[in-house]
């Protein structure tokens, strides 16, 4: 395959050109067993090539190790395209361990066809992209947080989502029922103007706070909220 910029010769179909610094794929769908890896590489609508990566999984010590190993052989595969985006399904444990190996925007999609999947969102995926820090992502009148650095954990895995502008924490209600489960977060369904709710529970106590997303309307606010659903089950908070 040749660059579509520059017509320099790529080594792997999407790659990015080192030549003209331009991209040549803008997504990559990953779809991950414990064994295997496949990475299909798109341009809009057009499937451009597909790279298999395996492993032998490893057991006790030596899998720390063989998991991280794997991961970043996946992450190499990424990098060497560069994408806006990563479609990922399949392995949470691959999947989590890919996503600390690179810096790229990850969305969970259906397990069943993984590409077909991507293929028919490409139209209505597009949202505006929030390049904010998460810090300056977090306000409103109520700066407590319940679940002290495991509730700030949540509020930070949601806020590092691309289509969140600001989480806004509510107040935090005390009088409901004690659970024995630790601290445990759930987004709930989109509102019309594709805006969320994120519930945090720790014990008896019980927090609201409010998702402001670049979603348009209830439809992409629910595949934003999908998304952060996903996030907060790969980060141990569901």
């Amino acid at each position: 395959m040749e660059c579509r910029q520059c017509g320099s010769p790529l080594e792997r179909p999407g790659d990015f050109c080192l030549v003209c610094e331009g991209a040549n794929a803008d997504a990559v769908v990953l779809a991950a067993t414990r064994e295997r890896a496949t990475l299909t590489v798109l341009e809009g609508e057009e499937v451009l090539g597909e790279t298999t990566i395996t492993t032998t999984p490893e057991e006790g010590e030596n899998e720390v190790v063989e998991l991280r190993n794997f991961a970043g052989l996946i992450g190499d595969e990424l990098r060497r395209k560069r994408p806006e985006e990563v479609f990922a399904a399949g392995d949470r444990d691959v999947v989590r361990s890919v996503r600390e190996d690179v810096h790229y925007a990850f969305y969970r999609v259906d397990e069943t066809d993984p590409v077909g999947d991507v293929l028919s969102r490409r139209g209505t995926r597009a949202l505006d992209v929030v390049e904010r820090p998460v810090s300056e992502k977090i306000g409103g009148s109520h700066t407590t947080l319940i679940g002290g650095r495991d509730g700030m954990g949540v509020i930070a895995s949601v806020a590092a989502h691309p289509h969140v502008k600001k989480v806004i924490p509510g107040p935090i209600d005390a009088g409901g029922k004690g659970s024995q489960s630790g601290l445990r977060a759930k987004v709930t369904r989109s509102d019309d103007g594709g805006n969320l709710r994120l519930l945090v529970r720790d014990g008896s106590s019980v927090q609201e706070n409010r998702i402001v997303t670049t979603a348009r309307d209830r439809e992409l606010g629910e595949r934003v909220r999908e998304d952060l659903n996903d996030a907060l089950a790969e980060d141990g908070f569901r």
